[in-house]
């Protein structure tokens, strides 16, 4: 062990990279509960438990590297992108976990709140806000339920190769829709869509995952600030999409 490495820290969570481990440490116990049950449920490779001692839940690190990086170009292939999608479908095809997500109308509840606190605090120009919300619209139809990871970030799946070696961060798994998966994924490197699409292997709506992009940023933008990070990164996707 040369260093601890803070993976990530705000007032809800930490988490530490000690050598080959990593540990998180959560302040609302029912969300580490959630993390290990669909861990073991999910069709897709996921760290091995080492222990777990709440607040802590000790994870083995897994092998390769992260898809991507935020802000960053990726490294990875076109063909590790697909084996990406062909995750995601595995997840989706699994039969469903208990948590339920949130439906398409508490989606829009939230986007409207949000809308107006990006507006009212001057944090996003009402122009783009406007042209955001409404590309959103298209994401907020029924759906059928799946077997959602609920945070697929690039940064949250790891590749050898072209292999996907495994998931990490289920703490948001919950029944929900395929697509919003499948735009958290491609959300950040958007020019990987075609690939994951095909990894997929099946016929999606485009405009949908297009429409969560805006969805998702609209809504990530207030967390940030309020967890001291910088939105930045988000306001200029925003800025981006005409």
């Amino acid at each position: 062990m040369d260093e601890v490495q803070i993976v990530v820290a705000h007032q809800e969570r930490v988490a530490l990279r000690v050598g080959d481990m990593f540990l998180k440490i959560d302040a609302d116990r029912t969300r580490t509960d959630v993390e290990v049950e669909p861990m073991a449920m999910a069709p897709v490779p996921t760290p091995e438990i080492l222990w777990r001692k709440p607040p802590v839940l000790a994870l083995a690190a897994l092998p390769g590297t992260a898809l991507g990086r935020l802000g960053e170009p990726s490294t990875a292939s076109s063909a590790a992108w697909a084996a990406a999608g062909a995750a995601a479908r595995r997840l989706h095809n699994a039969p469903l976990p208990p948590w339920l997500g949130w439906s398409f109308n508490e989606f829009a509840s939230h986007l409207d709140g949000e809308c107006e606190w990006l507006v009212a605090n001057d944090i996003v120009p009402t122009d783009v806000v406007t042209r955001n919300r409404r590309v959103a619209e298209a994401a907020l139809r029924p759906w059928k339920p799946v077997f959602t990871h609920g945070d697929l970030q690039f940064a949250h799946v790891f590749v050898d190769g072209d292999a996907v070696t495994g998931v990490v961060d289920w703490s948001d798994a919950c029944q929900g829709d395929a697509l919003f998966d499948l735009a958290v994924l491609t959300l950040g490197h958007e020019e990987h869509l075609g690939d994951v699409v095909a990894g997929y292997g099946t016929d999606v709506d485009v405009d949908v995952i297009r429409a969560w992009w805006s969805l998702r940023s609209l809504l990530a933008v207030r967390w940030l600030v309020e967890h001291g990070f910088d939105p930045s990164h988000e306001v200029a996707m925003l800025r981006s999409r005409q």
